[in-house]
């Protein structure tokens, strides 16, 4: 099916018990044996089926096959958010002593996650000084076990060159892990080029609505960790913590979304809840529609902030002499996201008395939402960072990101309209 179908019907016909068509909200914490053979077997992953909901539940389960199907992997583990999702995926790669490689541009949280976070348990993240793979690849080691990038940078708006980096990755034997979060499949699959594991905050451009965290892990279900095993023995070798399971024996092909499961969704139990992951179905089920709205409504968008005097700069990968232009023909089709960045005259005041005086759009730090919605990230996502730290990640002191909405385009550029009249 395609993408489009996908979303509406992937994972689910109808219920088998009362042929609904909608997917039940299975809101249970636990399931019964028919006997203690069985449950023991279910334990012991011998035979399908549901234990306790911090492991899997069947309105989560459908979530799961959904998004693995856009993605084009192999299998899935939904968790309360993205930064969760993000951080299982690290850490179901690294060790201590280990170290992952990263492109400069990241969203605030994920920058804390890496720089902050990770180190505290023996992991090292190290920023690469551009998102070239040269400048990647200049700071791999023996020690190093993953690369990491997001497809399209929040809110720098770069577009990562995914084939390039997963052939670095793939040289070096490691995988490629990619926050598809703002492109979504919708624009470009990542495991299309080579990508190895996609993480997703679920709570933005995928449920759409801005009602609802959620986060996803999909595995793509390629990488050799077998024929990798002196560097990844976590996937090759007894798990003393799960009755000495070897995960690549059991699991197969979907070790690392296995290993994701049995290890960390069971033991730290950051657990997308039965209702989330009925809303984020609902969701999902619109956004190749909204995503069309939302690509064509930010074009506009970035012509009139670009054609206006008051602006002194458009950070907008749409424009044919933006640096990322060719690689938005490549990976999105052509199609910028509705994510971008500008800088209007006067600095930091008049973005200021800009972003006071919007009307229409929601000053928030959400995006991916219906609505239209306006950040001023070096004071809020990316406040924990320093101004050179900012600088790298794409954010300037009087930076105004934008989220543009589905609105009517006419109402959407009346706000900005009169919030420029009110900052100049």
């Amino acid at each position: 099916m395609k993408r489009e179908t996908i979303a509406v019907h992937g994972g689910f016909d109808s219920d088998p018990t009362t042929k609904a068509v909608a997917v039940p909200i299975y809101q249970t914490a636990a399931y019964s044996f028919d006997s203690a053979e069985h449950g023991a077997a279910l334990f012991n992953l011998e035979v399908p089926g549901y234990r306790y909901s911090r492991i899997s539940n069947p309105t989560t389960d459908v979530l799961e096959q959904r998004v693995t199907e856009l993605e084009g992997g192999i299998g899935a583990l939904c968790v309360s958010s993205g930064q969760t999702a993000l951080f299982y995926a690290a850490m179901n790669a690294l060790e201590m002593g280990r170290n992952l490689v990263s492109v400069p541009q990241l969203y605030g949280t994920t920058y804390t996650l890496f720089a902050h976070i990770l180190p505290k348990m023996g992991i090292e993240v190290r920023f690469a000084k551009s998102d070239r793979p040269a400048d990647l690849e200049a700071l791999i080691d023996e020690n190093t076990r993953a690369i990491f990038c997001e497809t399209v940078g929040n809110p720098a708006g770069n577009v990562c060159d995914l084939e390039a980096l997963a052939a670095l990755a793939h040289r070096h034997r490691m995988p490629l892990i990619v926050d598809n979060t703002v492109a979504t499949p919708m624009l470009v699959r990542p495991i299309d080029y080579g990508a190895d594991v996609i993480v997703h905050s679920l709570t933005k451009f995928m449920g759409g609505h801005g009602t609802t965290l959620g986060g996803i892990i999909v595995d793509c279900g390629r990488f050799p960790w077998i024929a990798h095993a002196a560097r990844y023995p976590m996937f090759t070798e007894p798990d003393e913590s799960y009755h000495g399971l070897v995960y690549t024996d059991h699991f197969g092909a979907s070790a690392f979304i296995g290993r994701c499961r049995s290890v960390y969704q069971r033991t730290v139990g950051a657990v997308l809840s039965p209702m989330n992951a009925f809303l984020l179905l609902q969701g999902i089920e619109t956004v190749a529609l909204r995503v069309d709205r939302h690509v064509d409504n930010a074009r506009k968008v970035a012509e009139f902030l670009r054609d206006d005097a008051r602006v002194e700069s458009v950070n907008f990968a749409g424009f044919p002499d933006n640096p990322y232009h060719a690689l938005v023909q490549k990976y999105l089709g052509g199609r910028a996201c509705s994510l971008m960045t500008f800088e209007i005259r006067g600095g930091l005041p008049a973005g200021m008395r800009f972003y006071n005086a919007l009307k229409l759009f929601k000053r928030l730090v959400n995006l991916g939402d219906a609505k239209s919605l306006a950040c001023h990230p070096a004071s809020t996502t990316h406040r924990q960072m320093s101004p050179e730290e900012q600088l790298a990640a794409g954010v300037g002191p009087g930076s105004i990101r934008l989220s543009v909405g589905i609105e009517h385009i006419d109402d959407i550029l009346a706000d900005l309209d009169q919030a420029l009249g009110a900052a100049l």
